[in-house]
């Protein structure tokens, strides 16, 4: 570094340095000041790298003295303590790890960075938000939108409970979704599934989505599904971390051990294993040969579908309760299980109309009953 050089404004002078990013020299500017009696020299950037002058270093100097502007070491020492959006997610992601949605939150998370990354969740407001929900509505649907904004509330309150930073100061207004979709089969497309299933040579698909049509369980919990998770002796199965939630139980109905019993082993300690004996990470292809071979529409989505069908037959057939079949799905709310409701509802029609015939029944043959008698007292009076 050169000497130090003069400028034509007090307390502001430069050394001169190998320039950056070019040939050559340029001046690196430096300023001197007094403050509650203590002197400061800083260097506040160079000449091109920073396109500074002489006249914008007095600026920074003034604004120093007066207490408007930090140094570039406070600034540095505050950019280290601030947790931002975007050092939030990188560790929410160290933290969690490979996560099965990980990928998805990457994708979700593009939209959320080009706003909100270098702010701290702080510094946001509604508007903020409002303009984030408004754009993306413009080309994506609200599901996908309302899953990337429950990603950043995900990451502020991570945060929050890690006590890195503050949380925000109002309510993220979700976007109204009606495309919730419960698929079901008539029993003509279940029994041809059936059919298509038990033709397939890939014992392992097949079974795979009979596990998804007798047991309710999500595709994701029959990948990570081993063995040592199977209770044959007391009967139930256990499910690890549902949707993220706390390990539950679930029954082993009849059906699920026998095909259990007879479905194949190896040394993997995983049911329906993948490559080289590890936790399979996709299933689709024979899965889909299975369901185009059934003739299902192009829209049913196999697995999910399968346990859409597994909820609605139960709840259809009047003898389980909603807060049961929310049990039986692992719901975290009954909210998630209330979309089954009207199926319950038609049940108990059914039951009560039921209740009706039989009560009509009863009062037809009663009707009968009198109207014989009076036409037999009628004969005898007659007589």
């Amino acid at each position: 570094m050169g000497k130090r050089i003069k400028t034509n404004y007090p307390g502001v002078f430069y050394r001169e340095a190998k320039r950056i990013g070019g040939k050559g020299l340029e001046r690196v500017y430096y300023i001197v000041f007094k403050k509650d009696g203590k002197v400061f020299e800083e260097k506040v950037g160079r000449q091109y790298a920073d396109a500074l002058t002489p006249a914008r270093a007095a600026r920074i100097r003034a604004e120093r003295i007066e207490g408007k502007r930090l140094s570039r070491k406070e600034k540095r020492e505050r950019e280290a303590n601030r947790w931002t959006i975007g050092r939030l997610w990188d560790e929410y992601k160290n933290q969690k790890g490979n996560y099965p949605s990980l990928g998805t939150d990457e994708c979700n998370y593009k939209y959320i960075k080009s706003m909100f990354a270098q702010k701290e969740p702080r510094e946001l407001v509604q508007l903020d938000i409002d303009r984030l929900r408004i754009n993306l509505l413009k080309t994506k649907k609200p599901q996908t939108v309302k899953h990337i904004l429950q990603l950043l509330i995900r990451i502020i309150n991570f945060g929050v409970n890690k006590g890195l930073c503050q949380g925000l100061g109002f309510k993220i207004q979700m976007p109204k979704v009606y495309n919730i979709k419960t698929e079901d089969l008539s029993r003509g497309q279940l029994s041809a599934l059936l059919d298509a299933i038990d033709a397939d040579h890939d014992i392992q698909a097949a079974n795979f989505m009979k596990m998804a049509l007798f047991t309710g369980m999500r595709r994701g919990e029959l990948f990570k599904l081993k063995w040592k998770d199977i209770d044959f002796e007391k009967g139930f199965i256990n499910i690890r971390d549902p949707k993220g939630g706390p390990d539950q139980k679930i029954p082993l109905n009849d059906a699920t051990r026998n095909l259990l019993e007879s479905h194949p082993k190896s040394d993997s300690p995983y049911v329906f294993p993948g490559k080289w004996g590890g936790q399979r990470k996709d299933i689709m292809r024979p899965i889909n040969r299975i369901r185009k071979r059934a003739g299902l529409p192009k829209d049913f989505r196999p697995l999910h579908g399968l346990r859409h069908v597994y909820a609605s037959m139960l709840a259809s057939s009047g003898k389980v309760d909603l807060y049961t079949l929310q049990k039986l799905l692992t719901h975290k709310s009954p909210q998630m299980t209330q979309r089954y409701a009207h199926l319950r509802d038609e049940a108990l029609k059914r039951a009560s109309d039921l209740a009706g015939s039989l009560i009509d029944e009863v009062m037809n043959g009663k009707e009968k009953e009198d109207h014989l008698n009076i036409s037999r007292k009628s004969a005898r009076q007659s007589g």
